[in-house]
């Protein structure tokens, strides 16, 4: 065995991290490299005396406690970026974890894209389980998956490596999208590739969180090659620092940036209330609340056990952000909510549909020059509408134009740009379910006060959403689905023109209010 994890995660030049190790092949050997458009070593060694120390029972809770391997001082020269760190053994054998660089504080660029980190902690089995599920039992056929579903934790370390496949996934690992549609009396089926998960072992878990060659990595490389640049932050910065985003004027969210904590959210409101531009290139955003303990090396993510877990005030309970003891639903600072939304190309979930957006106000700024037309629809060659999507209530006006119903925050000034059928799970039907099952009850009394069968049917019928909003002095973009970078890795013309209009939008707001970040330090003190 071989695995290591980092502590903190997230440091700037001149700081220091520690790498906790275990090995049982003998001494080691240390590469660092950022991985954006390129891989770029910045640190390397050998002969590392790395021992072998065991994973203790709880794990997943209370972490490994392994001792220091090496201590690493970031050097001056480490551009803000992602950091890929690879431990090898003398064996061969190979473990991967990571570190965030944050800029130098003189010289941060206008563009920060926040790595969805508390989404990869919140999905991170190493030990047994994590806030989903008992993977390891699931994964040994010890339990079945409602057994194993009941057995997931809801406080979680981060003082424990990550799984392979979710952390460091090949660059041939299939996408979760389905990228065919099902066939007449054709099994559903979950993942482009079912026969590589099975092959390489994988949980149904491993490719909703990560970096390397998934999401966000696929967006670096994109806007790398465009020639933008951006600072780099973590989830956990947001929570842990009042003033992370006071010299920005755009912030990015791509993926799956489906965990937030209070204090982060409070940031980024604070940010585009203050005339900060949030671009969401992202779905299933802001769905889960989540707590920060322990200088961030404990996560508390009860979920749908959140009203019952623990005795604590409600402020600082963990459930849906939309749930009625919060009052904060997410939708009123991103606009949608995956309530109204769901899944799309998965499963038996919209199994048959489009897999892209049909667009509705092609007049919008955002689809300028992007020869788009009224019921058009682009990129179903990605697909680009898949796995997870963000939507809201909506009805039709006399215009024939979808408009915004208030309901869970969603702003009344939305404009609905593109949308697409998606929904919340998986109908009855002869086929075992895939995707696993979320209580329709509950999300049902949230969303509608009644949790009646019929209301639950309607949590079926959702719509991915593409949207923007005006809040405050600042503004939102919502890309409404996970699988937007994959529209640009696949070089999508409309999904390419659509982005580059939004960061030009964003950023030229940005200039044109630079007293934003000192107005934005002095509310943070």
């Amino acid at each position: 065995m071989i695995a290591c994890y980092t502590d903190p995660t997230s440091v700037r030049p001149g700081e220091s991290f520690r790498v906790h190790a275990s090995c049982d092949g003998g001494p080691c050997s240390l590469e660092i490299a950022r991985v954006g458009v390129a891989r770029e070593t910045v640190w390397q060694s050998s002969g590392l005396d790395v021992a072998a120390h065991p994973t203790p029972d709880q794990a997943d809770r209370l972490g490994c406690g392994w001792p220091v391997a090496i201590e690493i001082l970031v050097g001056a020269e480490w551009r803000t970026g992602y950091y890929d760190l690879v431990l090898t053994s003398d064996a061969g054998e190979v473990a991967h974890h990571f570190v965030c660089v944050k800029a130098d504080p003189s010289r941060v660029q206008p563009m920060v894209l926040v790595l969805a980190t508390n989404t990869l902690h919140a999905y991170n089995y190493w030990g047994g389980r994590s806030a989903y599920c008992d993977v390891e039992a699931l994964m040994s056929r010890r339990a079945a998956l409602p057994e194993a579903m009941a057995g997931a934790l809801g406080v979680l370390s981060t003082q424990r490596p990550l799984p392979p496949l979710l952390l460091a996934a090949p660059d041939d690992m299939p996408r979760l999208v389905n990228l065919e549609k099902r066939g007449f009396g054709q099994r559903p089926w979950a993942g482009a590739d079912p026969a590589w998960s099975r092959a390489h072992g994988q949980s149904p878990y491993d490719g909703s969180a990560g970096y390397l060659n998934k999401w966000e990595h696929a967006f670096v490389r994109w806007a790398e090659a465009e020639g933008l640049s951006f600072d780099y932050l973590t989830d956990y910065d947001l929570d842990s620092d009042p003033a992370a985003l006071a010299p920005y004027g755009v912030v990015v969210l791509v993926g799956h940036s489906e965990y937030w904590s209070g204090p982060q959210r409070d940031r980024l409101e604070r940010f585009v209330d203050g005339g900060g531009r949030l671009a969401i290139l992202s779905g299933n955003t802001a769905f889960w609340k989540v707590r920060w303990e322990d200088d961030g090396r404990t996560l508390v993510c009860h979920k749908w056990k959140g009203e019952t877990a623990e005795d604590v005030p409600a402020a600082e309970a963990t459930h849906l952000w939309s749930h009625p003891m919060f009052a904060r639903p997410e939708a009123e600072i991103t606009g949608l909510s995956f309530i109204f939304g769901g899944y799309h190309r998965l499963g038996l979930c919209a199994a048959r549909g489009q897999g892209g957006y049909t667009v509705y106000r092609p007049d919008h700024w955002a689809l300028d020059g992007a020869d788009l037309y009224w019921g058009d629809v682009f990129g179903d060659d990605v697909p680009l509408v898949g796995y997870e999507n963000d939507g809201c209530a909506l009805s039709f006006g006399e215009d024939g134009l979808p408009a915004p119903r208030p309901n869970l925050g969603t702003p009344a000034n939305l404009e609905i740009i593109a949308m697409a059928p998606a929904t919340f799970a998986e109908a009855p039907g002869p086929y075992r379910p895939l995707i696993p099952p979320e209580q329709l009850d509950v999300v049902a009394r949230i969303a509608f006060g009644d949790d009646s069968p019929s209301a639950q049917q309607r949590v079926l019928r959702g719509h991915a959403v593409m949207a923007a909003f005006r809040r405050g002095e600042g503004e939102v973009f919502n890309a409404g689905t996970t699988e937007w970078a994959h529209g640009l890795a696949a070089r999508n013309p409309f999904v390419e023109r659509i982005t580059r209009n939004v960061l030009a939008r964003f950023l030229a707001a940005a200039e044109a209010n630079p007293s934003r970040d000192q107005s934005l330090q002095s509310s943070s003190n």
